[in-house]
Parts: structure tokens; sequence; C-alpha cells
């Protein structure tokens, strides 16, 4: 698919020199750094790599599996990693053709996505290619000279047959590039001094750096998406496993700042939040196993904690790549998924014409935001905002969430969470079985694990969710309904006992913060200038 058509004043630097894919957007970096520290002591072997090592490798070949985007090059990868049937491994990869072009696949170019299997060939050389009795000398030599096709230095930022007028998509670039600057570097490696190959000399360096930095500095466009995020971890993980030291180093940073979002709006591993692509995968509803949460499942089955869910669900292919590649993430992203400390609210920018992500933790709660649709053409599948508790929840309908107006996310502005509040212009689900402890009109409230005391107000057209932590919840449910007695002041005010006043139009427009002031402090509600990550922490 296809995404961003680019001026005559991009197209020039690409003539020139490394281009801005994203144009002249250049997001702020925001109060909260993102985390880079390594202490942990990870452990060399995982019970869990090794039974998804076999669950992938088990996968059934096909025929017309050899010749056509899929799993292929990734079963056969999870078979060599257990030495699993090496002859018969090494005698389909030396049937493997380049069966059509890297780059987005379109109705002009319906043979691309060969970057899919291209990335995990180049996996496979470098983690095989120096053991011969693995990776057979002719099935490395049908890597280099036939499947692994793209080489030299013709860095593509456009996708293919759109004569240069559109952009290509982040995953398509790192892994078509990421696996371009990986042959020129292995065979440079093996001793060849010809400087088509020569990364630093034929420009190919400076590119992907350039690429990856932007990626960096504005966040990515494709944020959490589904399936893609999947498809541009691995092809980060790729470069940080065994790209030069500078590459290395800026393929690891982003890998940290795509790590860091995650668990700033997650909740032990509970990750619901807008994303950019695609809109067929809007009616997933399970909590716990999108592609990303596969990975950093992977990763924690190398770390000393035990108790967590562990199911990737149909994410067993990335949770394959997460735990067969070196990467680890830093000491304060492992220990915020599970611990929020005091609490936190979190605002983060994606840039113009995007959705923000907002989150408000408490030490046992998150709340995130379920982000805005911005017409058709943004590919932004907006989510209901939805409160974690520290429970066993997995699924949309065993939390607590609210959205509106309507059932279309497409009509959706769910940006309407503050500190410890959320608000949408619709009602508030309750799971089934989730008991009321008081009610009152449309008044309720009810009692979560370890002290949370959720009340809600819910009507067709209003949902209020406030959360208080080791209060007396009879008492507190009082002292709300009595600092909220009128309805109509409630459509756009809500008063915390004791704490603040905050306004809200819950039918704001699409390109404003649903949240208008606190304690009549104007909150600024353009979060398309928003910074990268930002907030109270």
């Amino acid at each position: 698919m296809l995404l961003i058509a680019f001026n005559n004043k991009q197209l020039k630097s690409q003539v020139f020199g490394t281009i801005k894919y994203r144009g002249d957007v250049e997001v702020k970096q925001g109060n909260i750094k993102i985390p880079r520290k390594r202490t942990l002591d990870w452990k060399e072997a995982s019970t869990f790599a090794d039974s998804i090592y076999k669950s992938v490798a088990k996968l059934p070949i096909t025929e017309d599996m050899l010749f056509k985007k899929g799993n292929t090059t990734r079963i056969l990868l999870a078979r060599l990693l257990l030495k699993q049937n090496v002859s018969e491994v090494n005698d389909i990869l030396q049937k493997l053709t380049v069966w059509g072009n890297t780059g987005s696949s379109w109705i002009m170019n319906p043979k691309g996505d060969y970057d899919f299997p291209l990335t995990i060939l180049t996996t496979i050389l470098y983690k095989f290619g120096d053991h011969p009795e693995v990776l057979y000398p002719e099935t490395k030599n049908h890597l280099l000279k036939v499947l692994l096709c793209e080489e030299g230095n013709r860095f593509s930022y456009t996708a293919p047959r759109t004569l240069g007028l559109v952009m290509e998509t982040e995953n398509h670039m790192l892994m078509t590039e990421g696996s371009r600057y990986l042959k020129n570097r292995y065979i440079q490696l093996q001793g060849n001094t010809d400087s088509y190959y020569d990364n630093v000399q034929n420009g190919m360096e400076e590119k992907l750096l350039s690429l990856i930095g932007e990626m960096k500095t504005n966040g990515l466009y494709e944020f959490n998406s589904i399936p893609y995020l999947g498809y541009t971890i691995t092809a980060l993980l790729n470069l940080e496993a065994f790209a030069s030291e500078k590459i290395r180093e800026q393929a690891r940073d982003l890998l940290d700042y795509i790590n860091w979002s995650y668990a700033l709006n997650s909740y032990n591993l509970k990750h619901f939040p807008p994303m950019r692509r695609r809109y067929e995968k809007a009616g997933i509803k399970e909590l716990t196993t999108d592609y990303h949460s596969a990975f950093i499942k992977s990763w924690l089955s190398y770390s000393g904690i035990e108790d967590y869910d562990k199911n990737v669900g149909s994410a067993k292919i990335h949770a394959l790549m997460g735990a067969c590649m070196p990467y680890r993430p830093a000491d304060a992203f492992v220990e915020m998924l599970f611990n929020k400390k005091n609490g936190y609210f979190v605002r983060q920018g994606h840039g113009p014409k995007a959705s923000p992500e907002i989150s408000s933790a408490g030490k046992n709660f998150l709340i995130s935001a379920g982000g805005v649709n911005r017409g058709k053409k943004s590919q932004i599948v907006a989510r209901p905002i939805c409160l974690f508790l520290n429970d066993n929840a997995d699924h949309l309908s065993e939390v607590i969430h609210l959205s509106g107006p309507s059932d279309d996310f497409m009509q959706w502005n769910n940006t309407g969470v503050y500190k410890n509040f959320a608000c949408a212009a619709g009602p508030v689900v309750i799971p089934k079985g989730m008991q009321a402890l008081l009610t009152k009109g449309n008044w309720s409230s009810y009692l979560g694990n370890n002290d949370v005391t959720v009340v809600v107000y819910s009507t067709n057209s209003l949902g209020i969710v406030a959360i208080f932590e080791n209060v007396e919840p009879l008492g507190v449910f009082e002292e709300v309904l009595k600092a909220n007695p009128d309805s109509d002041i409630l459509n756009k005010q809500f008063k915390f006992p004791n704490g603040p006043l905050l306004g809200y139009d819950v039918l704001a427009a699409k390109n404003q913060w649903v949240m208008m002031s606190a304690d009549g402090k104007r909150l600024d509600r353009d979060f398309d200038f928003w910074p990268l990550i930002e907030g109270d922490l």
C-alpha cells in the first residue's frame, strides 16, 4: 500500500543526497527521555524461545509456498536454529528463486513484497554463513548470487512504479535498504574491496543513518501498525545485530523508542493503542497478542521474570525473531511494563494529521486513550479508551472501555484522557460479570484489584470514568456525586472531590484534544504539534 506523495524540493534532495521521507515534519522531543541504560543480566537460553522455534519449525512448507510471499523463510530459519532437517532445509533454500521485486505491492506492481523473505534470508546468511555444516557452501553461494538480489547503492525512497511520486512505507524501506546494506557489508567483510560494496563510499551508510535518524526524531509514521510494525522491528533487529557500530547504535536507539512508547501506554502487557494501518485490522479486540507484544514476550523470556502472559496468539513468527536476535531492551523499559510506581500522565505526539497517544497511570491501573481517525486517507484506526487493571483480562470485552459517538471508529475522537480521568461521546461499557458496588441514576461505582475504585457516569451520549486508589469506595462515590450534581454541566465539566475541575468537549474536532482545561487553565489541544513524549513521569 502506498503512502505519501512528495514535492519537488524532496525530489531534488533525493537526486543530490539523502531525503526526509516525511518532508519538513520535525517533532519536538519533549521532556521525557528514552531510557538506554542496560545493567540487567540476561540468560543465554530460554525455554520459551525453544518452544517458539519448535512451533514454527513444525509448520508445513508446500511447493507453492516456495514462490510467493509467506512464512517459508521463517520456517527454514527456525529449523536451522534447531539444527533440524539441515540437509532438507539447504535443499529448499537452493530451490528458492527471486519470485518478485522488493517494495510495496499494488495494482501496478503485483509482484512486490519480495523484501519480506529477503529480510529473513539476510538473517540466515549472517547467523549461519560461517557455519558450513549448517548453511552449506553451495546454499550460501545461492543466497549471495541469487536470492539476496539487492546490493550496491540504489537507495529507493519511493514505491515501485509510481514515477517517483509516492513515498515508500517505512517497513519496506527498512527491509529493502537494510538487506541491501547488509549484503554489501557481508561481501566486504569477506575481503572484497570494490567500492560498489563499501557502504561508506557508496553512500548507503549515510542514507540509512539519515532514515533511521529521522524515525528517531519524528517517531514512526506507521505507529503501532498491524501488521507492519512487526516487519519494521524485524528489519531493525537485523541492523542492530549485524551492521556497523554506527548503524547498530541508531537501530538500537530506535528500537528503544518504539519499546518505551509501548511501555508507557500498556500495563502488564495489555496494549490497545491507536494505530496507523490497516483498516482491515480494526476488528481486532485482543489486548495482549499484538505483534509488538510477541517480540516483548520473547525478550522477557531471557530475563529473570517468569510470571507474565506468554501467549503470542498468531504472532509466533514475530516471537521467533525476537527470540533469536541479540537485542535486549533497556532496564527502565522492563520495569515500566509491570511497575507504574506512583503513576504518570504522558502524551505522545505523532506529527501533523496523525493521532496522539495519551496514557494516565496509577500504581495499579492505566487508562489508554483510543485516539482519533483523521479522515479515510489517514489510515488511522481509532480504538476505545481502555482502563487496564491488575488482572488477567486479555480481550476488550473484559475491560472497562468507552468510545463514541456511534460504533464507527472513523467518527470517534477518543482522546479524552487526563490524569485519572477519561470521557467520550458514548456510553461506558462494563465487562460482563463485573458487579457495581453502588448505583444512583446514571452513576455507578466498581472496585478493582489493589483497591482501585472506578466511578462511572454513563449515558448514550456521554461516558465518564474517574479513578481513585486507596480510598473508601462508598465515601468517594458520594463525594463525586456531590461535586457533580448537574447533568447539564457534566456534559462539559467534571470536578474531582478536593481535586481539579476539568473541562472537555467530547464532540471536539478531530484535530483537537477532547480535554480543554484543568482548573481554568487552558490546555494545549493542538496535538498535531505535541512533542514526541512529554508529561509527568
